[in-house]
């Protein structure tokens, strides 16, 4: 692949906007069935923390319509995580994507630490790419990491937004997709 990774990129000490893939199944009392797609951005986000960085993580959850709705909400994912990393690392979750109580625990994250950003389609700016909100999502960290393979075809702000305003690589996630992707095409 020639496309740049996490492995490109010095990492230390910085800021960490990752695009995620957590839309995840929850049942009705608001827990995850399946984590598959969290434990699959796992390796990526283990990188990270032993290199020192501080790790945002943003992503979608089903389909709210662009309004803020606790049945989408990304807590359930938080705690999750939490779980799978261990007690060795804090997951902080953000109540909202953006804002300023969202910068000041951005600000705030120290090296080791994982903050994850609440449903990034309770805002309908998301969907639109709207540059304003790409432009504070990128506020938010010092380099752009995609390991969202299911959602990086979308042109919505976390995708495509704000890798106009900060340096972009992809996860290993993305790196094994796009990898798989390019052997069959060139070999099918």
């Amino acid at each position: 692949m020639n496309k740049q990774t996490v492995l490109d990129v010095d990492v230390t000490g910085k800021r960490v906007l990752m695009r995620v893939d957590f839309n995840v199944p929850l049942d009705d009392s608001g827990h995850v069935t399946d984590d598959t797609r969290i434990r699959a951005s796992l390796p990526t986000i283990q990188y990270l923390l032993e290199r020192g960085a501080a790790p945002i993580l943003m992503s979608h959850l089903g389909r709210p319509k662009g309004a803020p709705n606790p049945k989408y909400s990304l807590r359930p994912a938080a705690e999750r995580l939490q779980d799978l990393l261990g007690p060795g690392t804090t997951v902080q979750f953000a109540n909202d994507c953006i804002g300023p109580e969202v910068r000041r625990a951005a600000d705030a994250l120290q090296p080791g630490q994982v903050l994850l950003l609440e449903n990034l389609r309770f805002h309908p700016e998301e969907e639109a790419n709207d540059s304003a909100f790409s432009q504070e999502l990128a506020a938010l960290a010092d380099i752009y990491v995609n390991d969202a393979f299911g959602s990086a075809h979308r042109a919505h702000a976390s995708t495509a937004g704000v890798a106009a305003y900060l340096p972009a690589v992809s996860g290993f996630l993305m790196e094994r997709e796009l990898s798989i992707m390019g052997t069959a095409l060139e070999a099918p």
